[in-house]
């Protein structure tokens, strides 16, 4: 292997929707660098986390029938039952939801957590309070997407936060969606909500860490053992 094809696989692939951004990042820090060097030097480091931000690493999704995986990069931040967002028409009774908020350092290309067809997208305007909040669920401004899967039907709902402005998705009514494919991405600092059938039982805890595409959010075969866990 020549040293250029090993630094290539050391590189993670930069997501198309944030090229724009980077290239923003770049030419204010080349101007502030004509200002001053170590405003410039500030406008640099600042351009590499810009690309960092938008990183869009390769993931291996675990493939079992039944499983729930992570549609985002983060910690989550809340797990239980929930009444899920109106427009999403999934009904009035709680279901079983796990919340991952998504630090501005975190990949915020998000993942499908299972397959299945995409029956509604829903926008719903909002304020932008922080995202680790519990109200944000209701009160944010968020996109929400409905799958319907063999094993029932699933809301995953991109809230915007504290930071973020701009809720971006790839998706449309009628596709079909296979688990750990990208459906959106959110810029700048958010969380993402799954709302599963009530049988579902999370393979999570508050302040677990997830990655998108491969950790197991959930898990709807009744027959698992279910799991317990401890911090250390």
């Amino acid at each position: 292997m020549s040293i250029l094809d090993s630094v290539r696989r050391q590189l993670v692939p930069i997501h198309p929707e944030g090229y724009i951004f980077i290239a923003g990042f770049a030419i204010g820090a080349f101007v502030l660098h004509w200002i001053s060097p170590t405003l410039g030097w500030i406008g640099f480091i600042a351009t590499a986390w810009c690309a960092y931000f938008f990183r869009d690493p390769p993931r291996v999704t675990p493939l079992r029938e039944g499983l729930v995986v992570a549609p985002a990069d983060g910690v989550v931040c809340s797990v239980g039952f929930f009444l899920p967002p109106p427009e999403l028409g999934l009904g009035a009774e709680p279901l079983q939801r796990v919340s991952v908020f998504m630090s501005v350092f975190d990949c915020h290309v998000n993942r499908a957590p299972i397959t299945g067809r995409i029956s509604k997208v829903a926008y719903k305007p909002g304020l932008f309070l922080n995202a680790d909040l519990d109200k944000a669920s209701d009160d944010n401004e968020r996109n929400g997407v409905v799958i319907d899967a063999p094993a029932g039907r699933f809301g995953v709902v991109q809230i915007a936060g504290l930071v973020a402005r701009r809720i971006v998705s790839f998706v449309q009514e009628g596709e079909t969606i296979g688990v750990g494919d990208r459906f959106g991405l959110i810029r700048f600092g958010s969380r993402v909500d799954v709302y599963m059938p009530s049988k579902a039982r999370p393979c999570v805890a508050l302040g677990s860490r997830t990655i998108a595409g491969e950790t197991v959010l959930a898990d709807l075969n009744s027959s698992a053992a279910a799991l317990s866990f401890k911090a250390g």
